[in-house]
């Protein structure tokens, strides 16, 4: 394994998922270097479907976590769930968006993406736009680690995505699939993996 793959390689092994940060900022330039990184993952027919919506400003902060808490509630209570558990879910998705240096919404677009005749082809255009959104959140998160932050991947937008579309005022194409959130760590997470063997099938190899 080369030097360069070496250091690849730790990267990837060493990413967290990260929820809990220090309160210092992080700057203008770096934001700007670890979304250059998401911009050169790869994407269907190199149309680069992503698109990014950077929080720094703490009244912006809240006004997305006001508006998801007040739908996560309204959702859980309707689902007959516990008060008690809907206040501390609704408290810890606040605490998480609202304590982050950096909110990060990634959405696609299909503006640029091929469009058929058929509901089938359309809904695979639709997909391989997700699939490319969501390798330059990889680059992103890489890039987080490489620069020694800390990030955590959300999903939670895509229960809500109009909500969280609204509450940003973003263009009526950007769909929302997920935030980033992103600071300077202030825990230490381990992570555990499954056997490879489990998850891989090997069809011309040996394997492992």
């Amino acid at each position: 394994m080369t030097e360069s793959a070496q250091v690849l390689f730790n990267l990837i092994k060493n990413r967290r998922s990260i929820r809990r940060y220090k309160e210092t900022p992080i700057s203008e330039a770096v934001i700007k270097r670890l979304l250059e990184a998401a911009t050169w993952s790869p994407s269907a027919h190199n149309r680069q479907p992503w698109r990014f919506a950077v929080l720094t400003k703490l009244a912006d902060k809240v006004k997305l976590a006001e508006a998801m808490g007040a739908r996560l509630q309204a959702d859980r209570t309707a689902d007959g769930d516990d008060p008690a558990d809907i206040a501390r879910d609704v408290a810890r998705s606040y605490d998480r968006l609202t304590r982050a240096p950096v909110l990060i919404t990634v959405c696609l677009s299909m503006a640029d993406m091929d469009v058929y005749s058929d509901p089938r082809r359309n809904q695979h255009e639709w997909v391989m736009a997700a699939q490319s959104t969501a390798m330059a959140a990889q680059n992103l998160l890489l890039m987080a680690e490489a620069s020694g932050l800390a990030a955590c991947w959300l999903c939670a937008p895509l229960f809500v995505p109009e909500l969280v579309r609204q509450t940003l005022a973003l263009p009526v194409d950007w769909q929302p699939q997920g935030l980033i959130t992103l600071g300077e760590a202030a825990e230490v997470r381990q992570k555990s993996r499954q056997r490879l063997e489990s998850k891989i099938l090997f069809l011309d190899l040996t394997g492992f």
